[in-house]
């Protein structure tokens, strides 16, 4: 019975990857297609079709590097380091994601930022301070 189960579950799961992958295909033709036009150039299905299936490995390999950028981090979810860490071949790309971070970071309002954790010992030293109540 189980088996049943986990083969329904992955059948689901195959058909959202592959309707992930055919949406993702025809935005990357559409984003071809656009540039193409943009520069009184066109493009053949059989080199759009090609640049499709490109992009989307591409993205596969970004995304399974990404997962293990977290992982060796000790984090479950990637976050902007991880990003800029996967450019670091490309020096123009690396340097154009540190630029938008920090633009991020300087649009956030301050209050809006995560505060640092406190450690043990600045922990031990708040539970070991000695409060007075007021008469």
């Amino acid at each position: 019975m189980a088996s049943d189960a986990e083969r329904v579950e992955e059948e689901e799961e195959e058909s959202a990857s592959e309707l992930l992958r055919d949406r993702f295909r025809l935005c990357t033709i559409a984003i071809a297609e656009a540039e193409a036009k943009q520069n009184g150039m066109e493009i053949s299905q059989p080199i759009m079709a090609c640049i499709s299936d490109l992009a989307f490995k591409y993205a596969q390999q970004l995304a399974k590097d990404l997962e293990l950028f977290a992982q060796h981090g000790g984090r479950k979810s990637v976050n902007m380091e991880d990003v800029i860490l996967s450019a670091h071949r490309n020096d123009h790309l690396s340097a154009s994601l540190r630029s938008f971070c920090n633009d991020l970071k300087a649009k956030e309002p301050q209050s809006d930022r995560k505060r640092k954790k406190n450690t043990k010992k600045e922990d031990k030293a708040a539970a070991d301070v000695l409060h007075i109540a007021d008469p």
